[in-house]
């Protein structure tokens, strides 16, 4: 599999538009024509500049091989730690104590725009870490009034992105396209309002493609409820 990327500028004289994009493309190595014939035709309608194999794109690193692509975040997620003074901290082994129960008590940050941040930019690093979406969705739900507490859980995300800094999503040729999904979901998992949490995965030709983890927006009164409608929002997902 190649990543080609390509700059582009439309060549609009009557308005004099003038911008530029980025076009990414994704093919395998045995369709060199198809390149061909795509940059043909690109060319007659904007201004394009072949930019070479796609390495690095909007903090995204990506390396080619016989096995595949490799998708990762590894500078992105080395900056965090740095941000916060945590680069000589201990590993932790998993993204969240799985029998921890946050709650709006405890003291307040005096100025939460450092948790803000950093909770940004760990959802940004969900576009690649599938592993770290459901604790990722728990803290975001802070933003406005974070705790000490909650400034913990965020540092244990970034312990355990610093030991597993090399981890990403590697894209290959299963040799079929079948598209499926796994759901799963915690009934009034929630403390604070009891209400439950969808998680769903989806993989299109054995490569995992489409993930979520997020808080329903209705209380579901039976276990049944909540996956009824963890698999309506996977099935409209698939769709």
């Amino acid at each position: 599999m190649e990543v080609a990327r390509f700059s582009t500028k439309p060549s609009n004289h009557l308005t004099g538009e003038d911008y530029a994009t980025t076009l990414i493309q994704t093919v395998f190595r045995d369709h060199d024509a198809t390149i061909v014939d795509l940059k043909s035709v690109l060319h007659q309608i904007f201004s394009i500049k072949d930019l070479g194999i796609l390495k690095y794109f909007l903090g995204i690193e990506m390396a080619t091989s016989q096995k595949g692509l490799f998708l990762n975040q590894c500078k992105f997620m080395l900056d965090l730690p740095r941000e916060v003074y945590m680069l000589e901290c201990k590993h932790a082994r998993t993204p969240l104590d799985s029998k921890l129960q946050l709650t709006i008590d405890g003291e307040y940050l005096e100025s939460p725009q450092l948790y803000q941040r950093l909770v940004g930019k760990l959802i940004y690093i969900t576009i690649m870490r599938p592993d770290i979406t459901h604790v990722v969705s728990i803290v975001s739900q802070f933003m406005h009034s974070p705790t000490i507490a909650h400034t913990v859980v965020v540092k244990w995300i970034l312990r355990y992105l610093k030991g597993s800094i090399g981890h990403g999503i590697l894209m290959k040729n299963n040799g079929h396209i079948q598209i499926i999904g796994y759901i799963d979901v915690d009934w009034a998992g929630n403390t604070l309002n009891r209400k439950s949490t969808t998680g769903y995965c989806i993989f299109i030709g054995g490569n995992l493609v489409s993930w979520k983890s997020k808080k329903q927006l209705v209380v579901a009164r039976s276990n049944a409820e909540a996956e009824y409608r963890t698999m309506a929002s996977t099935a409209s997902e698939l769709i």
